[in-house]
């Protein structure tokens, strides 16, 4: 099977050093937050389709309550967005830009199971 993903990619090479150092600055928070392996498994989740917290927690097999601790953040660093659906909240990934990389590594953890670099 295969995949087609399009990202786009910034030449950092033609930035001075030191906006490189403020946009790595800027992205850390980011990057903390996906560190988190249960984090990461939600974005990957919203980076399929969007879903419920409800079907967040089946998929994760975390408590809800857990989910929704590991959302806040996610939320709050504009990660992910939410929009009231009936008596149920639907989360999404902020934007197109992030679903394609997030699919792509999504992808490469398959790619390591079955071959190391």
């Amino acid at each position: 099977m295969s995949r087609l993903i399009e990202i786009e990619l910034t030449d950092v090479t033609a930035e001075p050093d030191e906006k490189l150092v403020e946009r790595a600055r800027d992205l850390a928070p980011q990057f903390k937050a996906l560190a988190d392996e249960n984090r990461l498994a939600i974005v990957m989740l919203l980076s399929e389709r969007d879903r419920t917290v409800r079907e967040l927690t089946e998929a994760t097999g975390l408590a809800q309550t857990l989910v929704s601790h590991h959302l806040a953040p996610l939320r709050e660093l504009g990660l992910v967005t939410v929009t009231p659906k009936g008596r149920s909240n639907l989360y999404a990934l902020c934007c197109d830009a992030f679903t394609g990389p997030m699919r792509a590594l999504a992808g490469l953890s398959t790619s390591f199971e079955t071959k190391r670099c």
